[in-house]
């Protein structure tokens, strides 16, 4: 087993088999500092993972998603599980399209305890937003362990060298 293949296991360990999880994620906003600097811009969203990529429900009109729309560039971080890493964003659109019956099936089963109070999905802004996991680290055994983590070419990155 590789150390990227380990990595995948661990991954799937911390935050997958259907959890809810609870992530930062943050974007680019649109607007810049006084000095010209780009700004993050960083909140939490619950997110669902599977094979690479977190979902997350929300409103297609949100700050994130207009931030997203400009510059897909985004980073995460899961809270309490030292699994951080970079992404691409993409809104697949409203949650009732048949293409995303069943990953919404999936969204709703793993935000069961808030799924009906915070979406709306009679409204078409009511989406999924995918984060195409690009690298990633993982800390394992408080530090016993790191996984630098490329995604893209599915390999295992350089120390040091990942962000």
């Amino acid at each position: 087993m590789t150390k990227y293949e380990r990595g995948l296991e661990l991954i799937e360990e911390k935050v997958g088999g259907g959890k809810d999880n609870v992530i930062s994620l943050a974007t680019i906003a649109k607007s810049v500092s006084p000095e010209g600097n780009p700004r993050p811009f960083s909140r939490e969203v619950d997110a669902f993972y599977e094979d690479g990529v977190f979902y997350v429900t929300t409103w297609g009109l949100s700050s994130k998603m207009q931030q997203i729309a400009q510059n897909p560039e985004v980073s995460f971080s899961v809270f309490n599980q030292w699994f951080s890493g970079n992404g691409i964003g993409k809104n697949l659109g409203w949650v009732m399209k048949p293409e995303n019956a069943v990953l919404r099936e999936k969204l709703r089963t793993a935000f069961a305890a808030w799924y009906e109070y915070a979406n709306n999905e009679s409204d078409e802004n009511c989406c999924i937003l995918a984060i195409h996991i690009t690298r990633a680290t993982i800390n394992h055994n408080h530090g016993a362990e790191f996984f630098h983590m490329d995604f893209v070419n599915k390999t295992e990155g350089e120390e040091g060298r990942i962000f």
